[in-house]
């Protein structure tokens, strides 16, 4: 049998166009449905489920806020617990102070050059450290101040061993005789110094005080002022 194809091509592609074209509309009446279900399940969440969630959530507010503020002393137990949060930060800042012992028991001559004392005072913003006290004479508070001058702090700063010197800029004053508690005559003096950055530093660890007069630790030389020795002077 022979099939004739009456259809002129025109025609063929004008019904194939035809049938894209409703292919593409159904498509996006498809799409725009779909598009219109999301946005409105996006809408129903947005103002239904999230509104009833903050309304909700802003009534549990509402029930703490009324449980804390029939809570005694509210403001006083949040300040308290607030400052016990902070102990272990304040205890970590703050100088040793009690180092100051060690320097007093390293520094302080034995007998007969002992010296007693009466005040200490640490200024911790100027760093210096007053001392007021009394020894048997001039001799022995020289030995005091000299002991002094050799001390050296020893520590550890970051897992690494290193030295200051104790004290510089030490100072004498107020020297005057007096008697003490069982009459005896005594040498009143106020010495003042100021101490290593690192003496009081929580920062540091293993704290020790070592004495290191140049070499010359003798009687002799911590009972001889200082100021007697100078240079030899050059020839004319």
């Amino acid at each position: 049998m022979i099939e004739i194809n009456l259809i002129p091509d025109v025609k063929r592609e004008l019904l194939r166009a035809q049938r894209a074209r409703t292919t593409v509309i159904s498509a996006a009446i498809v799409i725009s449905i779909v598009a219109g279900a999301v946005v409105a399940a996006l809408a129903l969440y947005v103002y239904g489920v999230q509104t009833v969630r903050g309304a909700l959530l802003d009534n549990q507010i509402k029930d703490g806020a009324a449980k804390l503020s029939k809570v005694e002393d509210l403001s006083k137990i949040l300040t308290i617990q607030n400052q016990l949060s902070r102990i272990s930060e304040l205890n970590s800042q703050k100088n040793i102070d009690s180092r100051l012992f060690d320097v007093l028991a390293a520094v302080i001559p034995p007998d007969p050059n002992s010296v007693k004392v009466s005040l200490v005072t640490v200024d911790s913003e100027a760093k210096t450290v007053r001392i007021e006290g009394q020894t048997r004479g001039y001799d022995s508070m020289e030995v005091f101040k000299k002991t002094l001058d050799s001390a050296i702090l020893n520590f550890t700063d970051n897992g690494k061993a290193d030295t200051e010197k104790l004290a510089t800029d030490i100072s004498v004053s107020d020297t005057s005789y007096g008697a003490n508690s069982d009459g005896q005559k005594v040498l009143r003096f106020v010495l003042t110094f100021t101490y290593a950055e690192k003496l009081f530093s929580p920062d540091i660890s293993g704290a020790t005080i070592k004495l290191d007069a140049n070499g010359n630790v003798t009687d002799s030389y911590l009972g001889i002022p200082k100021s007697i020795f100078t240079e030899r002077g050059t020839d004319l």
